[in-house]
């Protein structure tokens, strides 16, 4: 077939800063997906688009675009309204996993389409999959029969929802093209609006294990999806929230699944308690159950009743002992003092490196691998004391895991006890 454009001229327009038109948007997505337009070529328009921008109205079109690229899901024949939260990943941020099924509990189906781990930040599916049994891979007729028997579901994203994006996604990452807002807003928006969710709440993560290092940047990635939901019809809001620090007191699969546990059970560390409890407020404002009471439905035993059929529907086993590292190590304050610093990003790479994550898809992980967290920013310790616990099955890896904690935990022996930083720090929503 003739083609109606040349790739090369698309590159030229955004190269010199013009706006690209729908119809040249359509047809680049469209040919690459084909394999008309070559993989340099995304390439370079990729570079193009991260150092020239797109406006309000290209990024639609783009993401438009991309979620015309493959099916879409359609939750409208279930009998309760659909809410969904997306968060850009962290280290610690097991808060999907109580999530779900709390909101659940108010009679919003809450269909979570999740990934995998790479790099530092964990994947939700890595971690259900510690648990005996569970599987991550449903048919949208199973899915469908969830959300209606259950109200929540956790699983793996089909291949047919946006495939243009997954052949892009992979190319970003070898190109350094990754930190291009349009592409990080129409990558997660065009996967969420073709899952077909009526509302959406978005965790954007701000701080040194995050995507996003400043609040700026963070900020406008989070103003850029808003746009994007509202856009197209999804009630979209986002919070920005505090990353410095890894979330709760693990890091890792099986160890922050039995921490979702304890948050479900009523108790856990009280940051995933308040992330999980603020963020299922606005997804139940959004779905239409504004004077739903979340905190009172984690201390009653409510959630953990849906989180303990969530698991069983897919073929887990809620009772099952969770997996256990092999070998163990702990990270000993070295002085008297006030821990003033605990990078997120030094324990979210020490937790990969202890064999939690994986560097290329393919990798295995291992379940009962990662980080134990004993003391948080603010805490006074003595020399001696332990502050983390190292886990793993190969032994081997705790010297790259102790080098990539080097700065990362700092005592000052002159050091204030003191509060942590907020976690919610902002909250954007649609003009």
């Amino acid at each position: 077939m003739t083609e109606q454009f040349d790739a090369v001229d698309v590159i030229v327009a955004k190269r010199d800063g013009r706006r690209l038109t729908d119809a040249q948007i359509d047809w680049v997505l469209d040919a690459y997906t084909r394999g008309v337009v070559a993989d340099e070529q995304m390439s370079a328009l990729a570079m193009a688009i991260l150092l020239n921008g797109m406006d309000r109205s290209e990024i639609a079109r783009w993401t438009g675009a991309m979620i015309a690229s493959g099916e879409r899901l359609d939750f409208s024949g279930l009998s309760r309204p659909t809410a969904d939260k997306h968060s850009t990943g962290g280290v610690g941020d097991k808060i999907t996993l109580p999530l779900a099924p709390l909101v659940a509990v108010f009679g919003v189906a809450v269909p979570q389409l999740s990934g995998r781990g790479l790099g530092h930040t964990g994947g939700t599916l890595d971690k259900l999959e510690s648990i005996p049994g569970w599987r991550a891979a449903l048919s949208n007729d199973e899915m469908m029969r969830q959300l209606e028997d259950v109200g929540a579901v956790i699983c793996a994203a089909g291949s047919g929802l946006a495939p243009a994006d997954r052949k892009l996604y992979a190319l970003r990452d070898v190109t350094g093209t990754v930190e291009a807002i349009p592409l990080i807003a129409s990558s997660i928006m065009s996967k969420k609006i073709a899952e077909g969710t009526g509302s959406l709440v978005l965790d954007v993560k701000v701080g040194s294990g995050a995507f996003m290092k400043d609040a700026e940047r963070a900020g406008e990635l989070a103003r850029t999806m808003v746009e994007l939901g509202t856009d197209a019809g999804v009630r979209t809001v986002a919070l920005l929230t505090d990353m410095s620090t890894p979330l709760g007191l693990t890091a890792g699969n099986a160890l922050e699944v039995r921490e979702s546990v304890e948050v479900l059970a009523g108790g856990g560390p009280q940051d995933v308690v308040e992330l999980t409890v603020a963020l299922a407020r606005e997804m139940l404002d959004a779905a239409g159950r504004p004077d739903a009471d979340p905190a009172a439905a984690l201390a009653d035993g409510r959630a953990m009743d849906v989180w303990r059929r969530m698991i069983s529907a897919q073929g887990g086993d809620p009772d099952a002992d969770l997996p256990v590292a092999r070998e163990h190590e702990q990270v000993l304050a070295e002085r008297d003092g006030v821990l003033t610093t605990l990078d997120a990003y030094a324990v979210g790479v020490a937790a990969w490196r202890l064999g939690a994550g994986r560097a290329r898809k393919e990798d295995p992980v291992q379940a009962g691998a990662g980080v134990e967290i004993h003391a948080r920013p603010g805490d006074r310790v003595r020399a001696g004391q332990p502050v983390l616990t190292l886990h793993t099955d190969t032994p081997e890896r705790f010297a790259r895991a102790r080098e990539a904690l080097a700065g990362g935990v700092v005592v000052d022996a002159d050091g204030a006890p003191g509060q942590q930083r907020a976690l919610v720090l902002d909250r954007v929503a649609a003009h």
